[in-house]
């Protein structure tokens, strides 16, 4: 396999705007079958539903082709992106902070709540989307035994997906990601694997790296506003 991103690197669809393709992305994503390590995929883009809210949020915020920053989290878990099938944003996020209505159950999800605290300090949806896009080096879930399970929680697992997994950031990269600068949510394993492949590949110049939202909402929250400042931080500096 080339070491080199510009190498492999295939033509993004210029005739078409930023969230078109990221529509289509979605649309059209192939899950890798993963059975015989009794885990499930969590696919929330199969539904007519999300597919509707989908639509709808990229037609709004990313009806163009400029380009983003990119910010990765670890992989749509069961309540929030996993239903709503927009990264950090689960049905009431939506509905409140990007006036896109839904059906779906109004249930919170923890990182979702606390990601839009930062989007509302940084200006508000409008403000963030246009130079930020949201996604997770995973862009699938999965789940073992009624539970989220991440993308790296097994290393046999993960070897099994990484090709799935480089494919799909790079698919994305097309889009319009500016390669200046990438944002990594999660300073364990997500920040340990998504170096791994970042330099094989030369996606990124710079990466930055902020604690994931579960973590802060679970053990931190008391400390919450550092958190938040700490993130707008972060974002202002990628966009200088």
């Amino acid at each position: 396999m080339s070491n080199n991103y510009e190498s492999i690197q295939h033509s993004p669809k210029k005739s078409q705007t930023f969230g078109r393709q990221v529509i289509d992305f979605y649309n059209n994503i192939k899950a890798p079958n993963v059975k015989k390590f009794g885990v499930e995929i969590i696919n929330p883009h199969q539904s007519n539903q999300t597919r509707a809210c989908v639509d709808s949020f990229y037609q709004k915020y990313y009806n163009d082709n400029s380009e983003r920053i990119f910010v990765f989290g670890i992989n749509p878990g069961r309540f929030g992106s996993g239903v709503t099938g927009v990264p950090f944003t689960d049905p009431i996020a939506l509905e409140d902070y990007c006036d896109i209505e839904n059906n779906l159950q109004k249930r919170k999800e923890l990182s979702s709540d606390f990601v839009y605290q930062c989007i509302n300090a940084f200006g508000g949806s409008q403000e963030f989307f246009k130079s930020f896009y949201l996604t997770a080096v995973s862009p699938i879930g999965f789940s073992r035994k009624s539970k989220n399970y991440n993308y790296y929680d097994d290393k046999d697992f993960l070897q099994h997906i990484r090709q799935f997994l480089i494919t799909t950031i790079k698919n994305q990269i097309d889009f319009g990601a500016n390669r200046n600068s990438v944002v990594i949510l999660g300073s364990g394993k997500n920040l340990k694997n998504f170096e791994s492949i970042n330099e094989e590949l030369n996606f990124f110049q710079t990466v930055h790296v902020l604690e994931h939202p579960r973590y802060i909402m679970q053990y931190k929250r008391k400390n919450i506003d550092e958190y938040i400042t700490k993130y707008i931080r972060v974002f202002k500096k990628c966009l200088k």
